[in-house]
């Protein structure tokens, strides 16, 4: 029984309290407007005060300047797979072709993975081998004209892919890695 009436006057009290801000702004406002101050009105929103809807496109950001710097064209993808600079356990995929645009690795590309999953979808021609990190599996994508060809690649391990395993040996685009540990 205490308890209820202690809620009772807690929230009349807490009532009083907000009734008598509302009047004391009114009463300011009021005072204000007799004593020759111009009462200033809310100003309406326009569309140029409402901000942006917050919704991710998932492109990858900086996409032109990397392709312009290193061949690789990044797409879009979920940010738990991304182009870093190379350190050893990183999940590392090799191009061939790519010496002399790619400054940086010379056709040798690293990614940091994290999170349970990843996924990022790019362009990356003559792609031959991938070297997964000790955590991660990983699924790739790849194409050669109208031919698609699937790597499920484990944990920890070097890969022949692309040329090196077709018997024809065509060049392969890799188009999509996705990770899971």
């Amino acid at each position: 029984m205490r308890s209820i009436t202690r809620m009772v006057i807690v929230g009349a009290v807490a009532g009083a309290v907000a009734v008598s801000g509302v009047v004391g702004a009114v009463a300011a406002d009021d005072t204000a407007a007799a004593a020759g101050a111009a009462a200033v009105a809310p100003k309406a929103l326009t569309d140029d005060d409402t901000p942006p809807p917050a919704v991710e496109d998932f492109v990858y950001p900086n996409a032109d300047q990397i392709f312009a710097d290193r061949g690789i064209r990044l797409k879009s993808g979920d940010g738990h797979i991304v182009l870093d600079t190379c350190a050893p356990g990183m999940l590392e995929v090799d191009a061939r072709n790519l010496a002399e645009i790619d400054k940086v690795g010379g056709g040798r590309f690293c990614f940091k993975t994290t999170g349970t999953t990843g996924r990022l979808t790019l362009e990356l021609p003559s792609t031959y081998a991938v070297s997964t990190n000790a955590e991660y599996s990983v699924h790739l994508v790849m194409v050669t004209g109208t031919e698609t060809k699937i790597h499920d690649l484990k944990p920890g391990s070097w890969n022949k892919v692309g040329e090196l395993t077709d018997p024809q040996q065509r060049p392969f685009t890799l188009l999509e890695l996705t990770t899971s540990k």
